[in-house]
């Protein structure tokens, strides 16, 4: 007797179903500001693509402000800040935006500029998050968050510049460059 699994025993996603609509990888509409572009893979524990991961995003717009999606309130110039992304076959992604702001923390602290990801994957019971921040910013080396992680780590939330406003950032759910995920 051989067994396989059906859809009612795998984790998923079927992110396919229902959801496509949401896909969005514009995060901006209508605003003036430089686009920043946003490209690269989400890799396994063995460096293997990921053809099936989602990636939710949402930032603060170029002032540091959220959209407040719940009052039917856009940030600047439409600014919804929130997208999602599917990696492709070759567990690829891409997504455009404008440079953040910064955002401070509960405690009032100012943050770095950075963007929000959530990933979402089959296999995965409950989502992750991490974050992107841009290099090259004098703000990182003051960032709450980034201060509190070993200086060995920082490097796998911080985005490689590959080009004008381009730039690159692997998500490696496991092994020895795994990203940094938070609990909160």
């Amino acid at each position: 007797m051989s067994l396989q699994a059906s859809a009612s025993q795998t984790v998923g996603p079927f992110f396919s179903i229902g959801m496509s609509w949401l896909y969005k990888s514009e995060l901006f509409a209508g605003t003036e500001r430089p686009r920043l572009t946003f490209e690269g893979r989400v890799l396994d524990g063995d460096g293997l693509p990921i053809v099936d991961a989602l990636l939710e995003l949402w930032q603060a717009d170029g002032e540091g402000r959220y959209a407040q999606a719940q009052r039917g309130e856009d940030g600047e110039g439409g600014l919804r800040g929130f997208g999602r992304v599917a990696t492709d076959e070759q567990g690829r992604y891409r997504f455009r935006t404008i440079a953040p702001g910064r955002v401070p923390t509960q405690a009032g602290e100012p943050q770095a500029p950075h963007i929000n990801v959530l990933v979402l994957m089959r296999g995965l019971l409950r989502s992750v998050r991490t974050r992107i921040y841009l290099p090259d910013q004098p703000d990182n080396a003051h960032d709450p968050v980034l201060l509190l992680l070993p200086e060995a780590r920082r490097p796998t939330l911080v985005a490689a510049a590959i080009g004008p406003a381009r730039f690159s950032w692997d998500v490696h759910m496991q092994g020895q460059h795994e990203t940094v995920f938070f609990d909160f």
